[in-house]
C-alpha cells in the first residue's frame, strides 16, 4: 500500500512539474493571500478591461509591498516558484517546502525555500482540502486513506489535523 502512495505523489508532483514547464501562466496574477477557491461572484466586476489591467498591476506591486523586506535573490526566487506551485495545485507547507528544494524540484537550499514558503500568507487547511479534492478527482479513497495519504511522509506531508480537515471538507468521511 506504501508503494502505491509514493507511486500517487510521484506521478502527483509530474502533473505539477509539467504543468510548471509548459503551463501558460503569462496571464495569471497569484494571489496569495485571497481564498483558494473564491467563486466567480466573490471577484470584483470591472466594466472597463483598461481597468482591470491596472488593477492587476496594483494588486502586484502591493504583493511585493506586502513581502517581507530582506529576502535574498535566491528567496524571492523561490517565492516566486511557491506561488506557482500554489497556484497549480494544494501543498502543504512541508511538502512545498520540500518541492523547492528538491534537486527533482527547484534545487533551492532548504533554507531559502523555508523562509520563503514562511513569508507566503497561505491557509494550509485549505490546501489540504484542494489536495483531497484533487485526489477524489483521480480515485476513490476512504476517510482513513485519504487521510493516511495527505499525511504520509511518503504522501503529502500535510498535519494530521491538517490532512482530516482536508479529507473531511472535500466529502471523503461522513
Amino acid at each position: 500500500m506504501k508503494k502505491l502512495f509514493k507511486w500517487i505523489a510521484i506521478i502527483f508532483v509530474g502533473f505539477i512539474i509539467i504543468g510548471v514547464i509548459f503551463g501558460d501562466d503569462s496571464s495569471q496574477t497569484v494571489t496569495t493571500d485571497a481564498k483558494v477557491n473564491e467563486s466567480p461572484s466573490e471577484q470584483p466586476v470591472v466594466a472597463n478591461p483598461s481597468e482591470q489591467t491596472e488593477t492587476a498591476v496594483v494588486d502586484v506591486a502591493q504583493e511585493e509591498e506586502a513581502k517581507p523586506e530582506g529576502l535574498s535573490r535566491p528567496q524571492k526566487n523561490a517565492v516566486r516558484s511557491a506561488e506557482q506551485y500554489i497556484s497549480m495545485s494544494g501543498f502543504s507547507r512541508n511538502g512545498l517546502i520540500d518541492q523547492l528544494s528538491s534537486e527533482y524540484g527547484n534545487g533551492y537550499e532548504v533554507s531559502d525555500a523555508t523562509v520563503a514558503v514562511d513569508s507566503l500568507n497561505v491557509d494550509w487547511n485549505e490546501q489540504a482540502v484542494r489536495t483531497a479534492q484533487q485526489y477524489l478527482d483521480m480515485s476513490g479513497f476512504s476517510c482513513d486513506g485519504l487521510i493516511e495519504q495527505l499525511s504520509s511522509e511518503h504522501g503529502n506531508k500535510y498535519s494530521v489535523s491538517e490532512a482530516t480537515y482536508g479529507a473531511q471538507q472535500a466529502g471523503a468521511c461522513s
